[in-house]
C-alpha cells in the first residue's frame, strides 16, 4: 500500500513541477492552488478505493474460477481442435461423390486459403484489436459488464475472437459470471501457446454460419462459402465476405435460407448486418470508399447459389451402404483396439449390446471426424446400370397387393451386384428398380436376404463332391424318387415334378434337377460341406446343414451369392467382396486400407470343371435363352446358374466370367409369388445389364477371353449309364460320351453293362428268363444300380433310354396264369382286362374264321403296351391268353364273337336248312313246270278238236 501511494505521490509531484516550470500555476492564482490540493486528496482517496475494489474484484474473480481445473496446453489444444468436420465419400479413382449426410456440414481449411476480405471483415467487426491484445480487452469487458449491470438495451459485447473460440469449443453457452470468468482465464492462457494465426484459423473453422442452400446447417468458412455462394473461401469477394463475417452473431437469424433450403422472402436483418460489417471495414481502413460503395450495391440475393443434392438424395442406396460398411469397419477397429472379441462373449444380448454401442460411436465419428472414404464403385458403370434398370421396368411384372397390407400395391423388385473377381471389389450394384425415385431404402443387392434356390447347387451340391472325388461331370447320379434322410424328412421333389432316370452330373446341372443335387451333397462328409459353407462367408444359425442346403433354402444377399460364384473364376479361392478401399483422416493419414486375403475353398480343377458345366447352362440348360443370336453383346465366356425358390417367390441368375461376376435377384419385398414369365423376364433384364457393362466398360467383359483349364484336367470316354469306362455293350447301345475329369478321379472301372433280353412289366424293365418267349422281349443293355439302391430305374427313364435293363431277373410267381377276362369285340377292336398276376409278360390273340372252330394265333401283345388289338371285323371269333415270364400260357378266354361269325355246327345246320330250302324250292319249281307243261298240253288238245269241227262244216257247205 505504501509503495502504491509513494508511486502515485511521486507521479503527481512530477506533474505539478511541470506545471510550475511552464508557469501555468503562477497565472492561475491561489484559488487554483487550493483546488489542486483538493484534487490531489481526491485522487489519493480514489486510488485507495480502486486498490481496495481491485483487491475485492481479484478475490471475487478467484472465487469464480476456483473450481475450474488447470488445463494443460495439450488438453486445451485437443478441445480447440475437437470440432465436427463433414466426412467425404469418393467413387473409385478418387472421383468425388459427396459429403456424408450430417446435421452440420463443415470442411476444414487452412488460413492461407481464406480470402483476406473475410479476415478483414471478421477482425473489423468482431475484434478490432485482435493482433494486439493477449486474449481479452479490459475496456470491452468493463463496458459489457456495466451494460449488463445497467440492464442496457444496447449490448455491444466484450468477447474477443479468442474468447469466442473458448466459448465455442471448451465451455458452454451458459450466461453466468462463473462461465465468463473461466472464459477470460482460458482465453488469456490460450494466447500463451497459440499464435494469432492459429487462433484465427481455428475460429474460422469452428464458428457456425447458419444454413446452406440445401437447408443444412453449416459451420466453418469453407462450408459457408460453398453453401451460400457456391465458391471456395479463397474466392469470396468483399460483399460476400462481409455477409459471411456478419453471420456468427446470429447464424439463423441472419441466414438467407430456410430449413428447407428455400431463400427467405425477407432476410433484411442479414443484409443490414452485412452493411454494418462493410462500414466497419471502411472505417478501419481495410477497404476504400469506392470499394465500400460498390459493395453496398452488390445483390446478395441474386448471387446466392442453388441447392445441391446430397449423396443421400442422388445415391440413397449407395450412400447408405457405404456408411453401413464404414461404420462396421470403424467399430471393428475400435473393438480390436480395446481387446474385445465378440466371439468369446457367450451371452447373445451382451454381444449385441456391445456391438451396438461400438457401432453407434463409429457412426458418430464417421459423421463428424472429416474422414475421406474411398470406395471401389465405378461411377460411370454404376450410373449406367441405374439407368438401365429403369429402362427395363417394362419387363417387370404388374404390381400386387402386399401380403402385409393388401391396400398397398407392391411392385416387383430387383437387386444386382457386379464384382471384380481378382480383388473382390464391388464395382457397381442396383439396389432396387429406381434409385432416384424410390422411397424404399431396402437395398435388394447388399442387405436384403433371400433364399437362393438352385444357384446353390454348384456351390454346395456338386463342387464339394468334386473335390472329394464322389462327383465328376461324367459321373451318373440317378434322378429317381428319394427321401430326405435327415431334417426335413419326406420326399425330395423336382421343380416340375417327375423324374428323368439316369443323368450325368453335367446333365443334372443343366436341367437343374433337385434329387441328384441332394444325392451329390450327401456323398460328402457333413464337416467338409460345413467347412466349404463357412469359407464362402455364408451364415446359418444352426451348426448342422440340412440336406436341402444344396437346393438353396438358406438366405443370403445378392452380393454374397455373386461373391461365391467369383470363387470359381479365381481358381477356387474365395476373395471377400468389399466396397471401402481406404478411410483417411482429414490430415491424409490412412486409418483403414482393405487387404485381400484369398481363402482356398475348391481346387483349381474343381473350379474349372464347374465353370465348364455352368457354360452349358447358357447354351442348352435353363438359361439357354441367353444364347439366342444377338442376345448378349461381345463374346464373353459366361458360366452361370438359374435359381427358383418355392412358390416362385424368388428368381435368380448368377454368372461369372474371366474378369467379373454378376448376379440378379428378382422378386417382391414381401415374399409373394411372381407373375408368369418371370424366368424369361429376369434373364432378359440380366442380359440388358450385361450389355450395358459391355457398352460402358467393355474391358470388364474381356470379349474373346476364355477360362483356361489348369493342369490335371483330362478328357475320357465314359458310359453315360454308369459314369464308368464304357463296355462294348454300352458302345453298341450308343451311350458313350467324352467328358472332362479331374485326373485324380478318372474312373478306372469298366461298366458292367451287357446285352440282354428284357421284358417290361408295369412300366419296369427286367431281365428276361431263358424260357421267356422272345415275342414278349426286347433287346437291351443291362445296368447295375446297387450303389444307389434303385430297383425300378426303367420306369423313370426318358423314351430314348427305354432299353436300359437293371440287373434284376423278371418275377415268377410259380403259377400258371388264369384265364383272361373281359374279352370282347367292338367293331374292329378286340379288348380285354389286364391280368392280375405280377409275372405276366404279354398276351396272345387267337382267331377263328367264320364257321370254323379251328382257332390259330394271329398276334402277341406285350404287357407294357396295351390291352386291346385291332381285328379284321365281325366275321371272326377270338380268344386271348396270358403268358408269364416262364412262358406258361393261360387257358383260353371266353370266345369273343364278331357280329357275323358262326360256329361249324351252326354253319352245317344252316347249310342243311339252306339245302332243304333249295330242295323245296326246286320241288316247287318242278311242280310248277309240270303244271305249266300240262296246261300247255291241254291247250294243244283243245286246239286240235277245234280244227276238226271246222273241216266238217266246210264239207257240208261244199255239198
Amino acid at each position: 500500500m505504501k509503495k502504491l501511494f509513494s508511486t502515485i505521490s511521486e507521479q503527481f509531484r512530477s506533474f505539478t513541477d511541470w506545471l510550475h516550470r511552464t508557469k501555468i500555476i503562477r497565472s492561475i492564482g491561489i484559488t487554483y492552488q487550493v483546488l489542486w490540493n483538493l484534487l490531489l486528496i481526491f485522487i489519493i482517496l480514489g486510488a485507495m478505493s480502486l486498490f481496495f475494489a481491485g483487491g475485492a474484484f481479484a478475490g471475487y474473480f478467484a472465487s469464480l474460477v476456483a473450481d475450474e481445473p488447470l488445463r494443460s496446453s495439450e488438453e486445451m489444444l485437443i478441445e480447440i481442435y475437437d470440432y465436427e468436420e463433414t466426412s467425404e465419400i469418393y467413387f473409385a479413382n478418387d472421383e468425388y461423390l459427396g459429403k456424408v449426410p450430417t446435421e452440420l456440414e463443415r470442411e476444414e481449411i487452412p488460413l492461407e486459403q481464406v480470402s483476406e476480405y473475410v479476415i478483414q471483415a471478421l477482425i473489423a467487426t468482431e475484434d478490432e484489436h485482435f493482433f494486439e491484445h493477449e486474449g481479452i480487452v479490459p475496456k470491452a469487458i468493463l463496458r459489457a459488464t456495466l451494460q449488463e449491470f445497467a440492464n442496457s438495451s444496447v449490448q455491444t459485447g466484450g468477447s474477443t475472437i479468442t474468447q469466442q473460440l473458448i466459448k465455442q469449443q471448451i465451455l458452454t453457452s451458459e450466461v453466468s459470471f462463473d462461465r465468463k470468468a473461466t472464459e477470460i482465464l482460458l482465453a488469456m492462457r490460450l494466447e500463451q501457446f497459440m499464435e494469432k494465426e492459429e487462433i484465427l484459423e481455428a475460429y474460422l473453422n469452428v464458428v457456425p454460419f447458419g444454413r446452406n442452400a440445401s437447408g443444412r446447417q453449416v459451420a466453418g468458412v469453407q462450408a459457408a462459402a460453398e453453401g451460400l455462394f457456391g465458391v471456395d473461401a479463397s474466392e469470396l469477394n468483399i460483399p460476400q465476405a462481409a455477409f459471411i463475417a456478419g453471420l456468427p452473431q446470429s447464424p439463423f437469424g441472419y441466414t438467407p435460407f430456410t430449413s428447407n433450403g428455400d431463400v427467405k422472402e425477407n432476410f433484411d436483418a442479414g443484409l443490414n448486418r452485412m452493411r454494418n460489417v462493410l462500414t466497419n471495414m471502411y472505417e478501419v481502413g481495410y477497404i476504400t470508399e469506392e470499394e465500400y460503395q460498390e459493395a453496398l450495391t452488390y445483390d446478395i440475393r441474386e448471387n446466392l447459389t442453388d441447392a445441391t443434392a446430397s449423396p443421400l438424395q442422388d445415391y440413397p442406396y449407395l450412400t447408405n451402404d457405404i456408411l453401413r460398411r464404414a461404420t462396421e469397419i470403424l467399430a471393428k477397429q475400435a473393438l480390436e483396439a480395446d481387446g474385445i472379441k465378440l466371439s468369446e462373449i457367450e451371452d447373445a444380448e451382451e454381444r449385441t449390446a456391445i456391438m451396438n454401442e461400438y457401432e453407434a460411436t463409429a457412426a458418430q465419428n464417421l459423421r463428424r471426424n472429416g474422414y475421406k472414404i474411398h470406395t471401389t464403385i465405378n461411377k460411370e458403370l454404376y450410373d449406367a446400370l441405374q439407368v438401365a434398370a429403369v429402362q427395363n421396368e417394362a419387363l417387370l411384372g404388374r404390381p400386387k397387393p402386399s401380403i402385409i397390407d393388401p391396400s398397398i400395391m407392391q411392385e416387383e423388385e430387383l437387386g444386382v451386384s457386379v464384382i471384380e473377381n481378382s480383388t473382390g471389389a464391388v464395382l457397381a450394384f442396383v439396389g432396387g428398380r429406381d434409385e432416384k425415385t424410390t422411397t424404399n431404402q431396402y437395398n435388394f443387392a447388399t442387405t436384403a436376404v433371400r433364399q437362393t434356390g438352385s444357384t446353390m447347387k454348384p456351390l454346395l451340391g456338386y463342387a464339394p463332391g468334386m473335390d472329394y472325388g464322389t462327383v465328376q461331370p461324367g459321373f451318373v447320379i440317378p434322378d429317381t424318387p428319394e427321401n430326405f434322410k435327415t431334417g426335413e424328412k419326406g420326399p425330395i421333389s423336382n421343380y416340375e415334378g417327375g423324374y428323368r432316370g439316369l443323368l450325368t452330373v453335367r446333365e443334372s446341372l443343366h436341367s437343374s434337377r433337385n434329387i441328384p443335387a441332394v444325392r451329390a451333397f450327401n456323398t460328402v462328409p457333413h464337416e467338409l460341406s460345413k467347412e466349404v459353407f463357412d469359407k464362402l462367408g455364408f451364415y446359418h444359425r444352426e451348426n448342422a446343414l440340412p440336406e436341402s442346403t444344396a437346393l438353396g433354402p438358406i438366405e443370403m444377399t445378392v452380393e454374397q451369392n455373386v461373391n461365391a460364384y467369383a470363387t470359381f473364376a479365381n481358381g477356387g479361392k474365395f476373395i471377400e467382396a468389399y466396397m471401402i478401399e481406404t478411410i483417411e483422416t482429414k490430415d491424409g493419414k490412412t486409418i483403414y486400407e482393405h487387404e485381400i486375403n484369398p481363402v482356398e475353398v475348391y481346387s483349381p480343377q474343381t473350379s474349372y470343371l464347374m465353370i465348364d458345366m455352368l457354360r452349358g447352362v447358357l447354351t442348352n440348360g435353363t438359361a439357354s435363352r441367353l444364347s439366342a443370336p444377338n442376345k448378349l453383346a461381345g463374346n464373353t465366356d459366361w458360366a452361370g446358374k438359374t435359381g427358383t425358390t418355392s412358390s416362385e417367390r424368388d428368381y435368380w441368375f448368377v454368372a461369372t466370367s474371366p474378369k467379373i461376376s454378376m448376379g440378379i435377384w428378382y422378386g417382391y419385398e414381401h415374399n409373394m409369388s411372381l407373375n408368369s414369365g418371370y424366368n424369361q423376364r429376369t434373364l432378359d433384364i440380366w442380359a440388358n445389364l450385361a450389355n450395358t457393362i459391355h457398352k460402358v466398360s467393355p474391358e470388364l467383359l474381356a470379349s474373346g477371353e476364355r477360362f483356361q483349364a489348369p493342369d490335371g484336367i483330362v478328357s475320357r470316354q465314359v458310359c453315360t449309364l454308369t459314369g464308368t469306362l464304357p463296355s462294348k455293350a454300352c458302345q453298341d447301345a450308343g451311350y458313350v460320351k467324352t467328358e472332362l475329369f479331374n485326373s485324380k478321379f478318372v474312373p478306372s472301372q469298366q461298366d458292367n453293362s451287357g446285352a440282354a433280353r428284357y421284358v417290361t412289366i408295369d412300366g419296369r424293365n427286367y431281365k428276361a428268363l431263358d424260357s421267356t418267349p422272345s415275342e414278349f422281349t426286347e433287346q437291351g443293355i443291362t445296368v447295375s444300380f446297387n450303389n444307389w439302391n434303385i430297383n425300378n430305374i426303367s420306369q423313370y427313364l426318358p423314351d430314348n433310354m427305354k432299353n436300359i435293363v437293371p440287373n434284376n431277373n423278371a418275377p415268377d410267381n410259380g403259377n400258371t396264369p388264369g384265364k383272361v377276362s373281359g374279352v370282347k369285340v367292338s367293331g374292329s377292336t378286340l379288348s380285354w382286362s389286364k391280368h392280375g398276376a405280377s409275372d405276366i409278360v404279354g398276351y396272345r390273340i387267337y382267331q377263328a374264321d367264320n364257321g370254323s372252330d379251328n382257332f390259330s394265333r394271329v398276334a402277341s401283345v406285350k404287357m407294357n403296351t396295351t390291352t386291346s388289338h385291332k381285328v379284321s371285323g365281325g366275321s371272326k371269333a377270338y380268344y386271348v391268353t396270358a403268358v408269364d415270364t416262364r412262358g406258361n400260357e393261360s387257358p383260353a378266354s371266353d370266345i369273343a364273337k364278331g357280329s357275323d361269325w358262326v360256329s361249324a355246327e351252326e354253319k352245317e345246320k344252316k347249310a342243311e336248312q339252306e339245302r332243304q330250302k333249295r330242295e323245296e324250292e326246286e320241288r316247287q319249281e318242278r311242280e310248277e313246270e309240270e303244271r305249266r307243261q300240262q296246261e300247255e298240253a291241254d291247250n294243244e288238245t283243245d286246239n286240235n278238236d277245234g280244227d276238226n269241227s271246222t273241216e266238217d262244216n266246210n264239207d257240208e257247205n261244199d255239198d
